[in-house]
């Protein structure tokens, strides 16, 4: 389906009202490829024809287009003193916790008329597994049983153990009861274990069918990376097919749970899970828990130096010194 028949067909989906009418901040992640770019600003207008009692200002934390400085200025000039500002990503890592608020608490700092509320990740949501657990029954073949197939749950990977180990429990929970031999949980970058290694795994029980699925929300470098590595492994063991799912793209189901969260943001009921949050228990260490905490001021984050106009190293390369340093924070 063309995304202009998706935004059209989403215009059908019934919301439940919205108590304010407060201008809505979409935060992306933000990717260099354009395809990617493109469909998450499609994605925020299909969310803004549902419905027009106010503003839905989609940005960027990095890599493209307009800022979140750019979407605070622009509501700003609309006349706006207050702002939900809603991190559109799959888990609470680094960039939730840290890089968005840290935006966040400059835009405060230019504009200190105004009030920020911050919301909740997408998270793991029913929503979201009914999204998958359709798309995996429409690959249902006769010749390639479920007990003959292997799931591999791609993600993105983080420095932050708590979204980490999120990946592997949504990836668990969407395996439970499906009837698939197992599922395998690997990751395109920064953690362990990587994308190669996942099929490794995944070969072991000499399944006859492996479907990769990557974890993504849009389209950009790392879903299109995955794709390359499926058909090169495709390419290489001939005998197991393999079938790579696309990223979820502008659903229903995720129009669905963005409404739950600005809602949430609205009536101050974001609730986060902050007892896994390494940057709690660094705080905690020192003996400032008490200061850290996930309201809607997030005045407590604080970042210096961090940049990604220049690539670095892989940190997390020797898995022995990943493992010493992986709670350290930041």
């Amino acid at each position: 389906m063309s995304t202009i028949n998706t935004i059209r067909s989403n215009t059908e989906l019934s919301l439940p009202p919205l108590p304010l009418k407060r201008p809505l901040l979409m935060i992306g992640h933000g990717t260099k490829d354009e395809d990617g770019r493109q469909t998450f600003i499609d994605f925020a207008n299909a969310y803004q024809a549902l419905d027009s009692s106010r503003p839905v200002v989609p940005c960027f934390l990095e890599l493209t287009e307009p800022t979140i400085q750019a979407g605070v200025d622009r509501c700003v000039d609309e006349g706006y003193t207050e702002l939900s500002a809603l991190p559109i990503l799959l888990f609470a890592a680094r960039h939730n916790k840290f890089d968005v608020t840290n935006e966040l608490d400059r835009a405060r700092i230019r504009h200190p008329q105004v009030r920020f509320h911050y919301g909740r990740h997408f998270g793991i949501s029913p929503g979201i597994l009914d999204l998958w657990r359709d798309r995996l029954l429409a690959l249902d073949q006769p010749q390639f049983p479920r007990k003959d197939t292997v799931i591999l749950f791609v993600g993105r990977g983080s420095s932050d153990p708590d979204a980490n180990g999120d990946v592997y429990k949504m990836a668990r929970v969407l395996w439970e009861g499906s009837g698939y031999s197992t599922v395998e949980t690997c990751f395109i970058g920064i953690t362990h274990p990587r994308l190669e290694e996942g099929f490794r795994r995944a070969r072991l029980y000499q399944p006859r069918r492996i479907i990769v699925l990557p974890y993504f929300l849009f389209t950009g470098v790392l879903v299109k990376k995955i794709f390359d590595t499926t058909a090169q492994q495709q390419e290489q063991y001939p005998e197991i097919s393999m079938t790579c799912l696309p990223e979820m793209g502008i659903q229903p189901q995720l129009l669905s749970i963005l409404r739950e969260r600005e809602i949430e943001t609205q009536l101050g009921q974001v609730q986060m899970n902050c007892e896994m949050c390494k940057f709690r228990q660094a705080a905690a260490g020192n003996g400032t828990a008490q200061g850290h905490s996930h309201d809607h001021e997030h005045g407590h984050h604080h970042h210096h130096g961090h940049s990604h106009t220049n690539a670095a190293p892989d940190p997390y390369a020797d898995l022995e010194q990943y493992h010493q340093r992986i709670w350290q924070a930041p």
